[in-house]
């Protein structure tokens, strides 16, 4: 059976450790220059260093986007910056233009060359022109299908990643200037503004129409292809790409622990049963999600399938804390608050190695001047909290609906 790669995106390092931790095989992250997310942390050339090192020694990788469609002065430090790529160790970039992946054969060849979604990939003759270039892999658009992936894969050796989860874009893979003539932030050089998403007033003329005929938005649901993983998997696709570099660690964490726990099952026992399914989609919905759809995986999507009135992604403060530390010998876990909790509440912890654990919050008190709690109500502090089983650092805690 295929040996298939679940790869996460990570907007800073720690974001991009949890995603490692949890399940991730490769992780996919921005640098300081030609990442399409520049509202992300992003990785200095040593935070780089720093991640490679780290996925290395859990025998995984680290891919660095240079996925904007670049103008000339975007290109006057390429050479420094892919010179500081290859020092710092990384197994691969993920680019949409023809002159980054030309100088990047040149000064590091050791660096693998994916060529993005941006490129609209869409067909096998197109992925023939990029084999003779060199490239190691090619990431299909969102909007190939899973019989056009099938066909696909007869027709190339080379490999091929394909979106399951997160955002989707209103436009065709990206290239939309919406963004660009709304708000001047050019979403092909990492500023988009996601005016896909706004709300508009729709007028006819200058009167205005009624809310019956509002226009509120074009943004699509966002993808989730859960459902869809043993076909990919038997249909020889080499990596599963989750979307989402500007998304929280909790959201990483919770979403790539459900694509892991899925994808082992299913080399395992070569098939998901329909109840076990329903868990994981009932597990991935406790991460911060808007609404879900297929998108055009199994062919075009509907209206209803593809598109959303209103916004849905309001956080659900579910998750409450992470894990620092643990002592076994007095039962006390040292968490870090991330939302706001109380005496007596039912929440559950999980992790990389731990199975969704609930119990009640019966005692707590301030790290640092070790006053009784009854009340969490400051993202960060520190917390001592009684827990009756063994956690690990980098564990989390979520409430429990």
């Amino acid at each position: 059976m295929n040996k298939i790669e679940l790869l996460a995106p990570a907007g800073n390092l720690e974001k991009a450790k949890i995603a490692l931790l949890y399940g991730a095989d490769a992780v996919y992250v921005g640098g300081k220059s030609l990442s399409l997310r520049a509202r992300a942390s992003n990785f200095s050339l040593d935070d780089l260093k720093n991640l490679a090192t780290f996925a290395h020694q859990l025998n995984k990788k680290v891919y660095v986007t240079t996925n904007i469609i670049p103008h000339d002065e975007d290109l006057t430090t390429l050479d420094e910056f892919l010179i500081g790529l290859k020092e710092a160790k990384v197994d691969a970039i993920i680019t949409s233009s023809l002159a980054i992946m030309t100088r990047a054969s040149q000064l590091a060849p050791q660096i693998e060359r994916h060529v993005s979604t941006q490129m609209s990939i869409t067909n096998s003759q197109t992925i023939a022109f990029y084999e003779k270039l060199g490239i190691t892999r090619v990431v299909l658009a969102r909007e190939v299908s899973l019989a056009e992936m099938a066909l696909i894969r007869k027709h190339t050796k080379l490999e091929l990643e394909v979106f399951i989860h997160g955002g989707m874009c209103a436009s065709y893979s990206g290239r939309c200037v919406l963004s660009n003539h709304l708000t001047r932030r050019d979403a092909n050089r990492g500023g988009c503004a996601h005016s896909c998403r706004w709300n508009y007033q729709l007028f006819k003329g200058t009167k205005k129409l009624t809310t019956k005929e509002q226009f509120f938005n074009m943004g699509s649901k966002d993808l989730m292809a859960l459902c869809t993983i043993p076909t990919l998997i038997n249909m020889g696709i080499n990596s599963l790409k989750i979307e989402g570099r500007m998304k929280s660690a909790y959201y990483l964490a919770t979403v790539v622990r459900c694509y892991r726990q899925l994808i082992d099952e299913y080399n395992q026992y070569h098939q998901i049963p329909p109840d076990h399914l329903e868990n994981y989609i009932e597990e991935i919905n406790k991460a911060e999600n808007r609404l879900t759809s297929i998108g055009f995986l199994k062919g075009m999507p509907t209206i209803n399938e593809q598109l959303y009135d209103t916004r849905t992604e309001h956080p659900t403060k579910e998750y409450v804390a992470h894990v620092l530390d643990y002592d076994e010998k007095t039962q006390m876990a040292l968490i870090e608050e991330r939302n706001y909790f109380v005496k007596g509440d039912l929440v559950e912890a999980f992790g990389p190695t731990l199975e969704n654990t609930k119990f009640y919050i019966t005692e707590m008190y301030d790290y640092e001047t070790k006053e009784v709690l009854d009340v969490a109500r400051h993202p960060l502090q520190k917390i001592l909290i009684y827990l009756p089983f063994v956690v690990k650092k980098d564990d989390m805690i979520r409430k429990v609906k």
